[in-house]
């Protein structure tokens, strides 16, 4: 888990965090990882500017910004430990690839500045194995707000997980992206039944802020 700049004390009523999944170099940069494989998502790097209006509006009301991290923790010789269908479905994954604390596992410039917690996942879920849960109770957080990539993945799973922990979930369907449009829609479709969809201009007009 990475700490950055709080915006106010844990355990204070805060009552709404931002969750963006996975906004990382290694996913976006012209210089990241999926670039140089070829399986960069190009809706996906015009996420970042209006993701980074909704953060700001969140951080001024005393809400927190809170980021997932897709992570490749290097095992025996510091090869990246990659799991079978990841492997096959991205085989241009080296050393180095979403190592910790490495730039390309970094968010994204325009977001990193903004965000008050990070956590590192290995899975689509940005609450497996990780202390998601643990840091949005503490803070006493009841309503989350979820964008960023890949819609049917990340997005998907984490909204799913927090739906069963209680958490009063919307997304913002266009601070999310997939390889398709058709799978962005559908999975946006899907979510409807467990969270709030909206855009970004809608929550940003929303009655709360």
């Amino acid at each position: 888990m990475q700490s950055h700049t709080h915006t106010s004390p844990a355990g204070q009523g805060n009552a709404v965090a931002l969750l963006i999944v996975d906004l990382q170099n290694d996913f976006l940069h012209p210089n990241g990882a999926y670039a140089r494989g070829g399986a960069v998502i190009d809706a996906a790097r015009a996420l970042p500017a209006k993701v980074e209006r909704v953060a700001r509006r969140v951080k001024e009301k005393a809400g927190l910004v809170v980021s997932s991290q897709f992570t490749l923790w290097p095992g025996i010789g510091g090869e990246p430990l990659i799991s079978e269908h990841l492997k096959k479905l991205r085989p241009f994954l080296k050393k180095g690839d979403f190592q910790p604390m490495s730039w390309g596992q970094q968010s994204v410039d325009l977001l990193n500045d903004l965000i008050d917690f990070s956590v590192s996942k290995v899975a689509y879920s940005a609450f497996f194995n990780t202390q998601l849960d643990w840091i949005l109770a503490r803070a006493g957080i009841k309503e989350l707000v979820v964008c960023g990539i890949v819609t049917n993945g990340g997005v998907a799973s984490s909204v799913r997980d927090a739906h069963m922990r209680d958490y009063r979930c919307t997304v913002l369907g266009d601070g999310c992206a997939a390889f398709s449009e058709q799978i962005h829609e559908t999975s946006l479709a899907d979510l409807s039944s467990v969270a709030t969809v909206t855009t970004c201009e809608s929550y940003l007009s929303s009655a709360w802020i």
